[in-house]
């Protein structure tokens, strides 16, 4: 019988994480034995990092984070940008924006579907290293992996982009900042993709002008054809408030569909962006005009005409 300690190459400083092992001749037939006590101290850290997690004061964290958006906010109506990129930059370096980051992206209905890496974080553990993994430095986006799901009550399918869980926390984490300066800034009859508002505030508007006998007599629809798929990049750019190296990698991040990288030169394919560009758009339409009634939804519009 042969006895040979093997220490761990890649952290031999670790005394816990060596392991014995041993050769014996059973009839001629080599039978290999381990005992390692790895598993025991990467369980005793999993147990730290959950019992971390479980103790964090979720109502401390969101109001740290809501007084600097209210800061952001306060800023951006006083028109002062180099104090709102400022405010923008402490909330996306903080503990505790990425915390509550990774509690948005976790508790998300989309949680369980993973991106192209097939990671997902499920364990109170998992969670907890993703929060102290998460970094703005040197940051790098995974292409999204594109699935086409069919529209409903029609025969076409649309494309959806999955980042990885990663991204969707970064992504996350720069909308804490941006979600104040879109909602001071967007048009007030705007109703997608913003913070408690809907598809029924919309037509609540709608409602309201036009239930006098004397409202508008006709709806008209409009509709920008293609708009998040060919919005320009430049465009983005220039219009929302942002590190510009963090939103350049969400644009040009691509996408992986049957195994094949595709670029992307224009528009955008991450339901995020949704958020960032529709809420920051001003066309012009009631400027000047504020008598006029005009209910945006998305991309589309309703002009209520007499």
């Amino acid at each position: 019988m042969v006895w040979i300690r093997v220490q761990n190459l890649l952290c031999p400083e670790r005394a816990l994480t060596c392991c014995w092992c041993f050769t014996a001749m059973n009839g001629g037939i080599p039978v290999n034995v381990h005992n390692s006590t790895t598993p025991i101290g990467e369980k005793c850290t999993d147990r730290d990092l959950t019992r971390q997690w479980k103790s964090i004061d979720w109502k401390k964290v969101r109001s740290y984070v809501n007084r600097l958006q209210t800061r952001i906010a306060k800023a951006t109506r006083e028109g002062k940008w180099n104090l709102v990129k400022r405010l923008q930059y402490l909330l996306t370096h903080s503990y505790y924006a990425k915390l509550l980051a990774v509690r948005i992206v976790t508790q998300n209905r989309g949680s369980r579907t993973p991106g192209t890496d097939g990671e997902c974080w499920f364990r109170p553990h998992e969670k907890m290293r993703a929060a102290l993994s998460i970094t703005c430095e040197r940051y790098v986006a995974q292409p999204l992996k594109r699935i086409y799901i069919p529209k409903p009550g029609k025969d076409t399918k649309r494309p959806l982009s999955i980042p990885t869980m990663y991204d969707r926390t970064m992504q996350a984490l720069y909308t804490l900042g941006l979600q104040p300066v879109a909602e001071v800034s967007a048009d007030k009859r705007s109703f997608g993709f913003r913070l408690f508002r809907s598809a029924q505030d919309a037509s609540q508007y709608a409602f309201i002008c036009l239930h006098h006998p004397e409202s508008a007599q006709w709806i008209l629809e409009g509709d920008i054809k293609g708009c998040f798929d060919n919005i320009s990049h430049e465009w983005l750019k220039e219009n929302i408030p942002m590190e510009r190296s963090a939103l350049n990698q969400f644009l040009k991040a691509g996408y992986v569909f049957e195994q094949n990288l595709y670029h992307t030169d224009r528009g955008h394919t991450s339901r995020w962006y949704h958020f960032t560009s529709s809420s920051q758009y001003d066309f012009g339409w009631n400027r000047g005009h504020p008598e006029q009634r005009i209910s945006r939804y998305e991309s589309s519009l309703y002009p209520l005409c007499g």
